[in-house]
């Protein structure tokens, strides 16, 4: 990792924290680095309700994110909700760190996960807390079989 200068600097005009990283570019250090620094912040994403109003939603209450192509619906335990983004742009929103892509068209919340099924047949079934449940994509198997390993307690 690249040498790392931190400063305190105090504006009394400012009534929320401000963090501010430069660099030369964006690199893996400084993707690690805001991933340390966010990991603890719930982030929170824009959506529509049924009745197309804007309204504001934790990562923490997202249980799935899907895309038929023409829509991207978010699920909570709230309810569903529109997001305006594509799949891709709500994906690089949410934390990495709890969030996983499952297939070209959904993204999954790993703390709502109650069970993963590993089939002889090589398909993966995830059930979800309440019972709700969805499928992975074989392509994206090996992928979220190494995500589950390096993340700890998330696989049996």
């Amino acid at each position: 990792m690249k040498k790392i200068n931190i400063r305190f600097e105090q504006d009394k005009t400012l009534d929320q924290i401000d963090v501010v990283i430069r660099a030369s570019e964006k690199d893996h250090s400084v993707n690690e680095l805001i991933d340390q620094l966010s990991r603890n912040m719930p982030k929170k994403l824009t959506v529509l309700d049924r009745n197309g109003c804007p309204c504001v939603v934790e990562e923490n209450d997202i249980i799935t994110v899907t895309s038929d192509g023409k829509q991207v619906r978010v699920m909570t335990t709230e309810g569903v909700f529109t997001a305006k983004q594509t799949l891709q742009n709500v994906e690089g929103i949410l934390s990495s760190r709890l969030f996983l892509r499952i297939s070209r068209f959904e993204i999954v919340n790993l703390l709502k996960i109650r069970k993963y099924d590993f089939t002889i047949g090589g398909t993966l079934r995830i059930e979800f807390e309440g019972g709700m449940e969805t499928w992975a994509s074989r392509r994206y198997i090996p992928l979220i079989r190494e995500k589950l390993s390096q993340e700890e307690g998330y696989l049996c």
